[in-house]
């Protein structure tokens, strides 16, 4: 799964920008526009917890009517979470 990288700061914006589209009250009530993720991963995106994955980014362009063209990103390929896993795991072995 392709993620989505914004600048510090910037989803969370991004996330506020989608709710008010919307006319939401919250990051949880955009779920009722049937985006395809849980709760408590929209709780991790908006607090930038987790990058927001491209599925879920281009839905929320979509049902708010945001280019996403527009919209400077970073996108990082469905190895990043596993390299970045294998080479902490990696390393600790090295110190045993």
């Amino acid at each position: 799964m392709v993620r989505i990288k914004f600048e510090k700061g910037e989803q969370r914006k991004f996330l506020d920008l989608c709710c008010e589209k919307l006319d939401s009250p919250s990051v949880v009530g955009l779920l009722q526009f049937g985006v395809d993720c849980s709760a408590s991963a929209l709780k991790n995106y908006y607090v930038e917890r987790r990058l927001l994955s491209e599925n879920v980014f281009l839905e929320l362009c979509h049902l708010a009517k945001i280019d996403n063209e527009s919209i400077v990103v970073e996108r990082f390929g469905e190895n990043w979470g596993k390299t970045k896993g294998g080479r902490s795991k990696k390393i600790l072995k090295s110190n045993i």
